[in-house]
Protein backbone atom coordinates (compact mmCIF):
# COMPACT_ATOMS: atom_id res chain seq x y z
CA UNK A 1 0.00 0.00 0.00
CA UNK A 2 2.57 2.24 1.12
CA UNK A 3 4.23 1.47 -3.10
CA UNK A 4 1.15 2.52 -4.29
CA UNK A 5 1.24 5.69 -2.68
CA UNK A 6 4.94 6.78 -3.59
CA UNK A 7 3.62 5.60 -7.36
CA UNK A 8 0.58 7.88 -7.32
CA UNK A 9 2.96 10.40 -6.20
CA UNK A 10 5.59 9.92 -8.87
CA UNK A 11 2.85 9.74 -11.15
CA UNK A 12 1.12 13.19 -10.34
CA UNK A 13 4.69 14.92 -10.18
CA UNK A 14 5.29 13.13 -14.16
CA UNK A 15 1.82 15.08 -14.83
CA UNK A 16 2.36 18.09 -13.85
CA UNK A 17 5.88 17.64 -16.36
CA UNK A 18 4.16 16.83 -19.01
CA UNK A 19 1.30 20.07 -18.82
CA UNK A 20 4.51 21.54 -18.48
CA UNK A 21 6.21 20.75 -21.71
CA UNK A 22 2.77 20.25 -23.50
CA UNK A 23 2.70 24.00 -25.15
CA UNK A 24 6.27 24.00 -26.36
CA UNK A 25 6.01 20.71 -27.51
CA UNK A 26 2.50 21.48 -29.30
CA UNK A 27 4.02 24.87 -30.62
CA UNK A 28 7.35 22.86 -32.06
CA UNK A 29 4.84 20.61 -33.76
CA UNK A 30 2.61 22.82 -35.47
CA UNK A 31 5.61 25.62 -36.71
CA UNK A 32 8.56 23.13 -36.97
CA UNK A 33 7.57 19.22 -37.40
CA UNK A 34 4.30 19.93 -39.42
CA UNK A 35 5.96 22.42 -42.02
CA UNK A 36 9.59 20.08 -42.41
CA UNK A 37 6.72 16.95 -43.22
CA UNK A 38 4.30 19.44 -45.63
CA UNK A 39 7.44 20.95 -47.46
CA UNK A 40 8.60 17.25 -48.49
CA UNK A 41 5.13 16.24 -49.36
CA UNK A 42 4.97 19.25 -51.61
CA UNK A 43 8.13 18.57 -53.11
CA UNK A 44 6.67 15.64 -54.99
CA UNK A 45 3.18 17.52 -56.47
CA UNK A 46 2.93 19.43 -58.90
CA UNK A 47 1.24 22.55 -56.62
CA UNK A 48 1.77 26.02 -58.22
CA UNK A 49 -0.03 28.53 -56.03
CA UNK A 50 -3.28 27.22 -55.08
CA UNK A 51 -5.81 24.33 -56.31
CA UNK A 52 -5.29 20.78 -55.55
CA UNK A 53 -1.73 19.44 -55.40
CA UNK A 54 -1.07 16.23 -57.87
CA UNK A 55 1.00 13.79 -56.97
CA UNK A 56 4.39 13.55 -59.94
CA UNK A 57 6.74 11.32 -57.94
CA UNK A 58 10.32 12.52 -58.59
CA UNK A 59 9.53 14.88 -61.41
CA UNK A 60 10.51 18.02 -59.30
CA UNK A 61 13.64 16.47 -57.96
CA UNK A 62 14.81 15.46 -61.72
CA UNK A 63 14.05 19.49 -62.87
CA UNK A 64 16.47 20.31 -59.79
CA UNK A 65 19.14 18.28 -60.83
CA UNK A 66 19.13 19.01 -64.55
CA UNK A 67 18.51 22.31 -63.90
CA UNK A 68 21.67 24.37 -64.74
CA UNK A 69 20.29 27.87 -62.97
CA UNK A 70 19.92 26.15 -59.64
CA UNK A 71 23.61 24.44 -60.28
CA UNK A 72 24.80 28.26 -61.14
CA UNK A 73 23.34 29.76 -57.76
CA UNK A 74 24.82 26.96 -56.08
CA UNK A 75 28.12 28.16 -57.05
CA UNK A 76 27.72 31.59 -56.50
CA UNK A 77 26.84 30.62 -52.91
CA UNK A 78 29.92 28.19 -52.20
CA UNK A 79 32.04 31.24 -53.67
CA UNK A 80 30.83 33.30 -51.83
CA UNK A 81 31.25 31.51 -49.15
CA UNK A 82 34.47 30.45 -49.51
CA UNK A 83 35.81 34.08 -49.72
CA UNK A 84 33.34 34.86 -46.74
CA UNK A 85 34.86 32.00 -44.84
CA UNK A 86 38.70 32.21 -45.45
CA UNK A 87 38.73 35.83 -44.37
CA UNK A 88 36.59 35.43 -41.60
CA UNK A 89 37.98 32.62 -39.65
CA UNK A 90 41.55 33.84 -40.87
CA UNK A 91 40.79 36.83 -38.45
CA UNK A 92 38.98 34.81 -35.82
CA UNK A 93 42.27 32.67 -35.65
CA UNK A 94 44.59 35.49 -35.69
CA UNK A 95 43.02 36.99 -32.84
CA UNK A 96 43.12 34.31 -31.02
CA UNK A 97 46.27 33.70 -31.28
CA UNK A 98 47.12 37.11 -30.12
CA UNK A 99 44.81 36.99 -27.27
CA UNK A 100 45.82 33.48 -26.08
CA UNK A 101 49.32 33.88 -26.44
CA UNK A 102 50.59 33.44 -22.49
CA UNK A 103 54.38 35.64 -23.15
CA UNK A 104 52.10 38.34 -24.38
CA UNK A 105 48.79 38.70 -22.54
CA UNK A 106 46.92 41.25 -24.29
CA UNK A 107 44.86 43.14 -21.54
CA UNK A 108 40.93 44.80 -22.03
CA UNK A 109 39.57 41.00 -23.72
CA UNK A 110 35.94 41.66 -22.99
CA UNK A 111 36.17 45.05 -24.22
CA UNK A 112 37.53 43.78 -27.28
CA UNK A 113 35.19 40.98 -27.68
CA UNK A 114 32.26 43.33 -27.39
CA UNK A 115 33.90 45.94 -30.61
CA UNK A 116 34.18 43.08 -32.37
CA UNK A 117 30.58 41.15 -31.85
CA UNK A 118 29.06 44.52 -32.42
CA UNK A 119 28.75 44.22 -36.48
CA UNK A 120 26.62 40.48 -35.38
CA UNK A 121 24.04 42.59 -33.85
CA UNK A 122 23.27 45.06 -36.27
CA UNK A 123 20.55 44.22 -38.68
CA UNK A 124 21.26 42.77 -42.12
CA UNK A 125 18.96 45.62 -43.64
CA UNK A 126 21.00 48.28 -41.81
CA UNK A 127 24.17 46.67 -43.36
CA UNK A 128 23.06 46.64 -46.35
CA UNK A 129 21.69 49.79 -46.68
CA UNK A 130 24.54 51.21 -44.79
CA UNK A 131 27.35 49.78 -47.90
CA UNK A 132 25.20 50.41 -50.80
CA UNK A 133 25.47 53.84 -49.74
CA UNK A 134 28.92 53.75 -49.04
CA UNK A 135 30.03 51.91 -52.49
CA UNK A 136 27.63 53.53 -54.61
CA UNK A 137 29.92 54.00 -57.82
CA UNK A 138 28.71 57.49 -58.18
CA UNK A 139 28.34 59.17 -54.77
CA UNK A 140 29.79 56.50 -52.26
CA UNK A 141 32.31 57.74 -50.09
CA UNK A 142 34.46 54.69 -50.37
CA UNK A 143 35.08 55.57 -54.33
CA UNK A 144 35.32 59.53 -53.30
CA UNK A 145 37.69 58.38 -50.94
CA UNK A 146 39.89 56.53 -53.19
CA UNK A 147 39.40 58.99 -56.14
CA UNK A 148 40.99 61.20 -53.29
CA UNK A 149 44.14 58.84 -52.41
CA UNK A 150 44.66 58.48 -56.34
CA UNK A 151 44.84 62.05 -56.61
CA UNK A 152 47.57 62.81 -53.95
CA UNK A 153 49.61 59.94 -55.88
CA UNK A 154 48.91 61.92 -59.24
CA UNK A 155 47.15 58.91 -60.72
CA UNK A 156 43.81 58.88 -62.20
CA UNK A 157 40.70 56.66 -60.37
CA UNK A 158 38.14 55.28 -62.56
CA UNK A 159 35.10 54.40 -60.26
CA UNK A 160 34.29 50.82 -59.37
CA UNK A 161 30.47 49.74 -59.28
CA UNK A 162 31.55 47.46 -56.26
CA UNK A 163 27.79 45.98 -56.59
CA UNK A 164 26.95 46.40 -60.29
CA UNK A 165 30.10 44.47 -61.81
CA UNK A 166 30.10 40.78 -62.07
CA UNK A 167 33.72 40.61 -61.11
CA UNK A 168 33.26 42.32 -58.07
CA UNK A 169 30.07 41.92 -56.46
CA UNK A 170 30.13 38.54 -54.91
CA UNK A 171 33.62 38.95 -53.68
CA UNK A 172 32.47 42.23 -52.25
CA UNK A 173 29.40 40.48 -50.19
CA UNK A 174 31.67 37.98 -49.29
CA UNK A 175 33.66 40.74 -47.41
CA UNK A 176 30.78 42.37 -45.70
CA UNK A 177 29.32 39.50 -44.52
CA UNK A 178 33.08 38.08 -43.09
CA UNK A 179 33.40 41.80 -41.18
CA UNK A 180 29.26 40.82 -39.84
CA UNK A 181 30.49 37.38 -38.50
CA UNK A 182 34.37 36.85 -37.72
CA UNK A 183 33.62 38.69 -34.14
CA UNK A 184 31.16 35.32 -32.98
CA UNK A 185 33.80 33.15 -34.58
CA UNK A 186 36.77 34.74 -32.73
CA UNK A 187 34.40 34.71 -29.43
CA UNK A 188 33.41 30.82 -29.78
CA UNK A 189 37.18 29.84 -30.41
CA UNK A 190 38.20 31.76 -27.74
CA UNK A 191 35.75 29.59 -25.43
CA UNK A 192 37.12 26.90 -26.21
CA UNK A 193 40.73 28.30 -25.25
CA UNK A 194 39.70 29.56 -22.17
CA UNK A 195 37.87 26.24 -21.52
CA UNK A 196 41.70 24.27 -21.53
CA UNK A 197 43.22 24.62 -18.25
CA UNK A 198 46.39 26.35 -17.62
CA UNK A 199 48.85 24.00 -16.35
CA UNK A 200 48.92 22.98 -19.68
CA UNK A 201 50.53 26.05 -20.77
CA UNK A 202 52.40 26.46 -17.91
CA UNK A 203 54.23 23.53 -18.20
CA UNK A 204 55.01 23.58 -21.91
CA UNK A 205 56.39 26.92 -21.18
CA UNK A 206 58.66 25.35 -17.87
CA UNK A 207 59.64 22.89 -21.00
CA UNK A 208 60.70 25.49 -22.84
CA UNK A 209 58.17 25.27 -25.34
CA UNK A 210 58.04 28.17 -27.93
CA UNK A 211 54.45 29.79 -28.49
CA UNK A 212 54.02 28.11 -32.36
CA UNK A 213 54.82 24.70 -30.19
CA UNK A 214 52.44 25.81 -27.54
CA UNK A 215 49.92 26.39 -30.26
CA UNK A 216 49.91 23.71 -32.71
CA UNK A 217 50.82 20.69 -30.09
CA UNK A 218 48.25 22.10 -27.35
CA UNK A 219 45.61 24.74 -27.96
CA UNK A 220 44.86 23.80 -31.53
CA UNK A 221 43.99 19.91 -30.90
CA UNK A 222 42.39 20.95 -27.42
CA UNK A 223 39.96 23.54 -29.35
CA UNK A 224 39.00 20.78 -32.41
CA UNK A 225 35.53 20.34 -31.45
CA UNK A 226 34.84 24.22 -31.16
CA UNK A 227 36.97 24.31 -34.80
CA UNK A 228 34.16 21.52 -35.86
CA UNK A 229 30.88 23.51 -34.28
CA UNK A 230 32.44 26.68 -36.18
CA UNK A 231 33.26 25.05 -39.52
CA UNK A 232 29.64 23.16 -39.69
CA UNK A 233 27.38 26.14 -38.67
CA UNK A 234 29.58 28.06 -40.83
CA UNK A 235 28.81 26.00 -43.75
CA UNK A 236 25.35 25.79 -43.05
CA UNK A 237 25.15 29.76 -42.56
CA UNK A 238 26.72 30.14 -45.69
CA UNK A 239 24.81 27.73 -47.92
CA UNK A 240 21.56 29.33 -46.41
CA UNK A 241 22.66 32.60 -47.56
CA UNK A 242 19.97 34.72 -48.42
CA UNK A 243 19.28 38.57 -46.63
CA UNK A 244 22.33 40.27 -47.82
CA UNK A 245 23.01 39.16 -51.38
CA UNK A 246 19.25 39.74 -51.52
CA UNK A 247 18.89 43.23 -50.07
CA UNK A 248 21.89 44.59 -51.41
CA UNK A 249 21.64 42.92 -55.48
CA UNK A 250 19.41 44.41 -57.85
CA UNK A 251 17.45 42.34 -60.40
CA UNK A 252 17.62 44.77 -63.13
CA UNK A 253 21.45 44.65 -62.31
CA UNK A 254 24.03 42.93 -64.68
CA UNK A 255 25.64 41.47 -61.50
CA UNK A 256 22.12 39.80 -61.00
CA UNK A 257 23.30 36.40 -62.09
CA UNK A 258 26.63 36.72 -60.24
CA UNK A 259 25.20 36.77 -56.67
CA UNK A 260 22.11 34.64 -56.96
CA UNK A 261 22.47 31.83 -54.46
CA UNK A 262 20.31 29.13 -53.80
CA UNK A 263 18.06 30.81 -51.37
CA UNK A 264 17.04 33.45 -53.81
CA UNK A 265 16.59 31.02 -56.43
CA UNK A 266 14.47 28.99 -54.13
CA UNK A 267 12.47 32.54 -52.97
CA UNK A 268 11.87 33.07 -56.44
CA UNK A 269 9.76 30.16 -57.33
CA UNK A 270 8.68 29.70 -53.74
CA UNK A 271 7.35 33.45 -53.46
CA UNK A 272 7.93 35.66 -56.52
CA UNK A 273 4.64 37.08 -57.99
CA UNK A 274 4.17 35.20 -61.17
CA UNK A 275 7.25 32.54 -61.09
CA UNK A 276 5.46 30.77 -57.93
CA UNK A 277 5.71 26.88 -57.79
CA UNK A 278 5.51 25.55 -54.58
CA UNK A 279 6.15 21.97 -55.42
CA UNK A 280 9.59 22.69 -57.53
CA UNK A 281 10.49 25.37 -54.48
CA UNK A 282 9.97 22.48 -51.94
CA UNK A 283 12.61 20.30 -53.88
CA UNK A 284 14.83 22.89 -54.41
CA UNK A 285 14.66 23.36 -50.31
CA UNK A 286 14.72 19.16 -50.03
CA UNK A 287 18.36 19.19 -52.16
CA UNK A 288 20.17 21.84 -50.58
CA UNK A 289 19.37 20.37 -47.51
CA UNK A 290 20.75 16.83 -48.68
CA UNK A 291 24.08 18.88 -49.46
CA UNK A 292 24.39 20.30 -46.59
CA UNK A 293 23.66 16.92 -44.71
CA UNK A 294 26.23 15.29 -46.95
CA UNK A 295 28.96 18.14 -46.87
CA UNK A 296 28.22 17.93 -43.18
CA UNK A 297 28.60 14.42 -42.35
CA UNK A 298 31.53 14.96 -44.26
CA UNK A 299 33.64 17.56 -42.29
CA UNK A 300 32.53 15.58 -39.28
CA UNK A 301 34.69 12.79 -40.57
CA UNK A 302 37.32 14.90 -41.31
CA UNK A 303 37.15 16.53 -37.85
CA UNK A 304 37.42 13.04 -36.08
CA UNK A 305 39.59 11.06 -38.47
CA UNK A 306 42.11 9.45 -36.26
CA UNK A 307 45.53 10.74 -36.45
CA UNK A 308 48.37 8.42 -37.35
Amino acid sequence: MKTYKKNSKLTAYNNWGYAFVAPFVIVFLIFSVYPVLRTLYLSFTDLKVMGDPHFIGLDNYIRVVTDKFFWKALWNTVRIWTVNIVLQLGLAFLLMMVFSDIKYKMAGLPVFRVLYYLPNLIAATSVAFLFKTLLDWRYGTFNILLNYVFKLFGAHYSPIDWLGSNATAGNTIAVIQSWMWFGNSFIMLMAGVQGISKDYFEAAAIDGAGRWTIFGKITLPLIKPIMMYVAITSLIGGLQMFDLPFLMSETSSASYGSVQTVMMYLYKFGFTSGTVQTGYASAIAYVLFLIILSVSILQIKVFNRKEK
